[in-house]
């Protein structure tokens, strides 16, 4: 088991901007999926973006793309959200996912357009966008 936890979240102005953090627990993982999910009150869980801990190579859903930056030191997790919206409100969740030889545009498809979540979740940070 692994366990994640997730920091960094707040309220925030349009236009600002938070850095989320997401520790996780020693595992014997050394190559494998991470990412950050989202759910909004009263839509579907969104995948946000997703990073292979192989190749390094990283993947983001339209929405976000030019604004949020994921990356990886260690056990730790990152997402900068730059010029955030009242649209990115949501519950943020840490991903990671053991499964190897993947991409981060891989790991995004295996997820979302696979319907195959990730085995581990975090317990969420609220991120609140006012206008």
């Amino acid at each position: 088991q692994v366990q994640l936890v997730e920091s960094g979240g707040g309220s925030v102005q349009a236009g600002g901007s938070l850095r989320l953090s997401c520790a996780a627990s020693k595992h014997s993982y050394d190559t494998y999926c991470m990412g950050w999910f989202r759910r909004a009150p009263g839509k579907e869980r969104e995948g946000v973006a997703a990073i292979s801990t192989g190749d390094g190579s990283t993947y983001y859903t339209d929405s976000v793309k030019g604004r949020f930056t994921i990356s990886r030191d260690d056990n730790t997790l990152w997402l900068q959200m730059n010029s955030l919206k009242p649209e990115d409100t949501a519950m943020y969740y840490c991903v990671l996912d053991p499964v190897s030889g993947y991409s981060g545009s891989e790991c995004y498809s295996l997820w979302s357009q696979q319907n195959l979540p990730p085995n581990y979740w975090g317990q969420g940070t609220q991120v609140t966008v006012s206008s």
